[in-house]
């Protein structure tokens, strides 16, 4: 083993009280301990508790309620979720490319942070991009189950071209393959001008009776009924659908605390939101088993051949560019 600081050979020099190799540098006489992977960093929480935090926390626990479960606190259940956030957000970047897909559904779900948007326009904020509304973007492929892109942002046409953009960069090159949006005004023309080559390209466009003034603030009015278009390309409008990705918006809602409506447990910070977002949709591409196709989306989409565990996600070592 060479020296740290001056990249001379060393040679074993003992053990420390912990059991540690130390090593003693034959050129400057320096003295330093073997070193070792630390996935969590700095962190001293024990893997165990880490992966007991990490499970709560896709199951739809709030921090205070991890922490009063785990006696872990608050502050370093959102430390690890920061630490492997980051590894999930490269995961999502780096793992999921040139993926074959040929049926993909995309649909963006509400949330907010800090406060909901009205709020922040009346309190002189809503020119602020890390308050207010935050809509996920996401694309799921009907077969696999996978999510193959998803992105954070506002609901505007800037932020479905760099969606768009994510889920060029994670799609075969080559293939061409089928796309359902809903009617979102956002799609009409950057899915054309992003995915023109790759995409045929449909739109479910649902109609809404008048609302119920006794739910207005709760739910949207009934759907009455819907229609589909054709945009680009040539889709099959009979599989023209949301359906999927609809359910996998209800997954979201039952599986990240951020996103339960009527609560207290809605994000107060942009990164925490997107950290939280990465960890779920690591957790469901490679960690949890779907009950329709019996193994995990990644699995099915050729992308790993194993069952990854939340202890995976920890241990993940990351090349950052």
């Amino acid at each position: 083993m060479n020296c740290p600081e001056c990249n001379s050979l060393s040679k074993k020099h003992g053990k420390d009280r912990n059991g540690n190799q130390r090593f003693r540098c034959l050129a400057c006489g320096k003295t330093y301990i073997e070193p070792k992977n630390k996935p969590l960093n700095e962190m001293r929480l024990a893997e165990d508790k880490a992966v007991l935090c990490l499970q709560l926390l896709v199951e739809g626990n709030s921090i205070r309620s991890i922490e009063r479960i785990t006696n872990v606190h608050r502050d370093t259940i959102i430390r690890l979720l920061e630490t492997v956030g980051e590894k999930c957000l490269w995961i999502q970047e780096n793992l999921i490319k040139n993926v074959k897909v040929t049926d993909v559904q995309a649909d963006e779900i509400w949330a907010f942070i800090g406060m909901k948007q009205k709020t922040a326009n009346n309190n002189g904020l809503g020119d602020d991009d890390k308050l207010g509304s935050a809509y996920t973007f996401t694309a799921i492929e009907s077969n696999s189950k996978l999510i193959v892109a998803w992105h954070l942002g506002k609901r505007t046409e800037q932020d479905t071209l760099i969606f768009l953009e994510k889920l060029y960069a994670a799609t075969e090159p080559t293939k061409r393959f089928q796309m359902s949006t809903d009617g979102f005004r956002g799609y009409d023309h950057t899915v054309n001008e992003v995915l023109g080559t790759k995409a045929d390209y449909g739109q479910v466009v649902k109609i809404y009776g008048k609302p119920n003034p006794d739910e207005i603030r709760y739910s949207a009015a009934d759907c009455i009924g819907i229609k589909k278009r054709a945009i680009c390309g040539n889709p099959d409008m009979d599989k023209v659908s949301t359906s999927y990705v609809e359910r996998s918006n209800m997954t979201m809602r039952m599986s990240i605390r951020r996103f339960t409506r009527l609560t207290n447990g809605f994000s107060k910070k942009w990164e925490n939101h997107n950290y939280a977002l990465a960890l779920h949709f690591a957790y469901y591409n490679f960690c949890r088993i779907h009950k329709t196709i019996r193994c995990t989306p990644a699995m099915e989409a050729g992308i790993t051949k194993t069952l990854w565990e939340l202890k995976d996600l920890i241990g993940m070592e990351i090349k950052m560019s």
